[in-house]
């Protein structure tokens, strides 16, 4: 027979299986209500997603809107966008139901949060002949910066900036020809996206570090505690499988690191 001690055990275990497929199913409801998982993929953050040989999208946040779907049991409706902006009003409009966004205060008024998975940098482009040399220098009566309209760029800049004014791109991959373009004296943006623009025009230059951390997360409808609350034990999952990890090697993407695990609670 066995112990009366076993027997607990297996009735707790049993209990906290029910616990969290009934969180499944809240989240599922949640995520699903349409019928299909519909995520939000913007193309203009290329840390987070691309547009593969014949045009369908790739990038760790497909891979993650893909396996959010796999494990809920849902069909997945790839939605794709070309700028943050873009994808926050359609949060804020409930035309999808999982963003891929930075974390800001701004946006946390429409949208609930998961902890971060990746954190990625945000950096300054100027012409080779600027005179600006470091980061600090940059917020400068007559300073003008090319910035993506919505992204957390626009928004953090727009907060912390004293003396520069921000210029705007329809999308953040438009800021570099915005800057050229206009003759301003500064882009900013994604680091690696810079990377990329400088060496497609050349005559440019990144100045050296970073203006701010961007920490990048999975965002929802606000008011959605059920699909919040899985997602949150989700990413925490993938951190810690290795999951984040390999879908960074997997696509090439350079300059983006896993976030730390979440400090429990």
């Amino acid at each position: 027979m066995p112990s009366r001690r076993a027997l607990c055990i297996a009735g707790t275990l049993v209990l906290a299986g029910c616990a969290s497929r009934r969180d499944d199913r809240r989240a599922a409801a949640e995520l699903g209500s349409t019928g299909k998982l519909r995520a939000a993929i913007n193309f203009g953050n290329p840390i987070l997603a691309s547009r593969g040989a014949g045009g369908e999208p790739r990038g760790l946040s497909v891979d993650l809107a893909r396996e959010a779907a796999r494990r809920l049991g849902l069909d997945v409706e790839l939605v794709t966008f070309e700028s943050a902006g873009t994808v926050v009003d359609a949060v804020k409009a409930a035309g999808v139901d999982l963003a891929f966004v930075a974390i800001d205060p701004v946006r946390s008024a429409d949208m609930d949060y998961t902890a971060p998975y990746v954190i990625i940098e945000g950096a300054y482009l100027v012409r080779n002949e600027s005179p600006l040399r470091a980061n600090d220098e940059v917020d400068r009566p007559g300073t003008r910066i090319a910035v993506g309209r919505g992204s957390a760029y626009d928004l953090y800049l727009t907060r912390a900036l004293k003396s520069a004014t921000l210029v705007h791109a329809p999308t953040s991959p438009a800021v570099t020809d915005l800057f050229l373009a206009q003759s301003l004296d500064v882009a900013a943006g994604v680091k690696q996206q810079l990377e990329a623009d400088a060496r497609r025009v050349g005559g440019v230059r990144l100045l050296p570090g970073r203006f701010m951390v961007i920490e990048q997360a999975m965002g929802v409808p606000k008011g959605r505690l059920a699909a919040q609350a899985w997602l949150s034990a989700f990413i925490e999952d993938l951190k810690a499988s290795g999951f984040v990890a390999d879908a960074l090697r997997r696509h090439g993407v350079e300059g983006a690191v896993v976030a730390p695990a979440r400090a429990a609670s």
